[in-house]
């Protein structure tokens, strides 16, 4: 059964990489989540997509320059006001830890993808300080890194030599099979773009769906593509509807 991932939690329509849309994600019913990391100035790990507070939040500057604690005094949720959901309670979102994030995910079997955001910013030693917040607030849950930056990847496998790793693509590669066995790649995350039309773009990936994840698919007809090819997941900005597809296209097969 092809997998649902949430990007970002459900930010199609909660703010992104918030407590908030994680949990609406798991409500929905997601079988996995999809995060960002980078490093605090003071070494923590915070969840957030961009290397700035400028596009998500009411804050500004670089992670790689703030604290914690200043980082904490801003809003994650209250530049999200043109969403058709939006409520004032919204302001009062925080960029979340890692470590939050994983507290908050405890009582579920929610897989989960730490996307390691090291392509703009070498954050030095982010890898070992993933790594040890998962070993201890993970409570054994599946838990994939992907990167667009294979250095970060080879790393995780140098910190843990069991790690799940994928390296992102937007691009295609040719013979992807054999990167995955000389990489020790878990699995390989790809655009859509290199996966549909399927009719045109499949034939060198014949084999591997089942060890590819594949994002960002918000459109109904594409999600039915990757449905029919069982890729191992779908990864959407809208889990809901994604899994509310999965379930008509299973009811008919």
């Amino acid at each position: 059964m092809t997998k649902i991932y949430g990007h970002r939690g459900a930010k199609g329509r909660y703010p992104e990489n918030t407590l908030l849309s994680f949990q609406k994600a798991i409500d929905q019913g997601v079988d996995g989540l999809e995060l960002d990391v980078h490093l605090t100035k003071d070494g923590e790990v915070v969840v957030i997509h961009d290397e700035t507070l400028d596009r998500t939040t009411n804050g500004t500057g670089w992670i790689r320059d703030l604290t914690l604690e200043e980082i904490k005094q801003v809003s994650a949720g209250s530049s999200f006001t043109h969403f058709p959901d939006y409520q004032g309670a919204w302001d009062l979102e925080k960029v979340p830890t890692l470590q939050e994030v994983l507290e908050l995910l405890a009582p579920y079997p929610t897989e989960l993808n730490i996307e390691l955001k090291t392509y703009a910013v070498a954050y030095e030693g982010i890898e070992a300080k993933v790594q040890s917040v998962v070993e201890k607030y993970g409570n054994g849950r599946k838990v994939v890194y992907s990167s667009f930056h294979l250095p970060s990847l080879l790393r995780m496998k140098q910190v843990n030599r069991e790690a799940n790793i994928a390296w992102l693509l937007n691009e295609g590669i040719s013979l992807p099979a054999d990167y995955m066995e000389m990489l020790g790649l878990e699995a390989l995350h790809l655009s859509k773009n290199i996966v549909l039309p399927k009719e045109l773009n499949t034939k060198n990936l014949a084999g591997l769906f089942e060890n590819i994840r594949v994002w960002t698919v918000n459109d109904p007809d594409q999600i039915g593509q990757l449905l029919e090819l069982q890729v191992n997941a779908i990864i959407t900005d809208f889990p809901e509807t994604a899994i509310a597809l999965r379930n008509m296209w299973e009811a008919m097969a």
